[in-house]
């Protein structure tokens, strides 16, 4: 083992030995590198410490012993159906309550399903599909939804409905979720998004979202997805009024699943937005806790094979950055995502396979395009 661990993609110097030691992290730097779990207390001293280069350079140290350099992407199509939502969770900018509402929509299946067909001379590998939870909309709706895309463009992977749709469309249409994802997959479905998930400690999770599905619903649709086969990423909503516990709390909750079912293919933790919500008045999340917290989540979830930094809500340079913290993979082109610009993201709303190349390549890594399921559609 070397004295110092290499991070300069990340604009930081080498970490030596010594400053680890400093900070009081020794014991967790042993761990790191004897591949030992963290524990729990182990991911709060990690969120707590102040020494930003020497949690940096732990989770760069788990990063390139999984991947090395490499920095996956994928070319994708964001379809956000509808927006009219029955859930009032105060974080979110993109709801509305009712049809009818000022800046409520939804989308016909035939005009969801073109927006796949506009891009039919453009490569793709994914459509992602989110919406909210519409109580005006038929079970035929859904799968109609994923037929027509099925058939407008059969080569393209379906990842689709949050857990908390699931949960859902389970309640208002008296199925299991074993019936749903069974339907659902058979129409068409690939694998879940990881949304929904928020925070699962119940104390943050009724102050945010108390009429959405619990922690224990959200972690039981992933496990029945993950016995039927499917892959599934996962999230968790940081830097609104969760405590650092609470944030280390998700994690495990999630890693637990993980040694159960091995089905979880990334972990993506989304930085809180707080324009046009019931939040507006909490401050969004500095970079300095973005950063700290891709660092842990690589650090505490090793049973995890990818952490995402979701440059949309992220912003390029930080993403770039995090490249350094423990991230591996930057998400996609995206194209024409809603949710986190209607809470006031700035970034744009695509980027260009070339844009995404470049940006990776400036960090000082090595861009792999993937599909879905992380295989290697070409290196770049």
């Amino acid at each position: 083992m070397t004295e110092s661990f290499a991070v300069e993609s990340a604009g930081l110097s080498p970490v030596s030995r010594q400053a680890i030691d400093t900070a009081g992290l020794s014991d967790i730097r042993e761990k790191v590198v004897a591949g030992e779990r963290l524990s729990f207390a182990d991911g709060v001293r990690l969120f707590n410490t102040g020494e930003m280069s020497v949690l940096g350079a732990l989770a760069n140290l788990d990063r390139e012993r999984r991947w090395g350099d490499l920095t996956f992407f994928n070319r994708n199509l964001h379809v956000n159906a509808t927006n009219v939502c029955e859930a009032s969770c105060i974080f979110c900018s993109f709801a509305r309550l009712k049809t009818g509402d000022p800046e409520s929509y939804t989308m016909s299946v035939k005009d969801a399903v073109g927006r796949v067909h506009a891009l039919k001379d453009e490569f793709i590998t994914e459509v992602h599909i989110v919406n909210g939870l519409n109580p005006d909309l038929p079970w035929e709706y859904y799968l109609d939804l994923l037929r027509g895309i099925k058939d407008e463009r059969p080569d393209l992977h379906i990842k689709g409905f949050t857990a908390v749709e699931v949960h859902y469309f389970a309640e208002k249409y008296g199925k299991s979720y074993e019936q749903v994802l069974t339907e659902l997959i058979a129409a068409g479905l690939g694998s879940l998004p990881g949304g929904g998930a928020e925070i699962f400690h119940p104390r943050a999770r009724k102050k945010l979202c108390d009429d959405k599905v619990d922690a224990a619903g959200w972690l039981e649709v992933h496990r029945v997805a993950h016995r039927l086969g499917l892959r599934s990423n996962a999230t968790m909503l940081f830097g609104s009024i969760e405590t650092l516990e609470e944030r280390v709390d998700h994690m495990v909750r999630l890693r637990d699943l993980q040694d159960e079912t091995r089905g979880f293919q990334t972990f993506i933790p989304l930085r809180f937005h707080h324009e046009n919500n019931r939040l507006r008045r909490v401050k969004e999340p500095t970079g300095f806790d973005s950063l700290r917290t891709y660092a842990v989540s690589r650090l505490m979830l090793d049973n995890f094979d990818h952490i995402k930094a979701y440059w949309i809500m992220l912003g390029q340079r930080l993403a770039q950055v995090s490249l350094g913290f423990g991230v591996d993979d930057l998400d996609g082109t995206v194209r024409e995502e809603r949710i986190y610009h209607m809470a006031g993201a700035q970034t744009p709303q695509e980027l260009t396979r070339a844009e995404l190349v470049t940006l990776i390549r400036h960090a000082g890594r090595v861009p792999v395009e993937r599909d879905t399921l992380y295989n290697v559609v070409a290196e770049c």
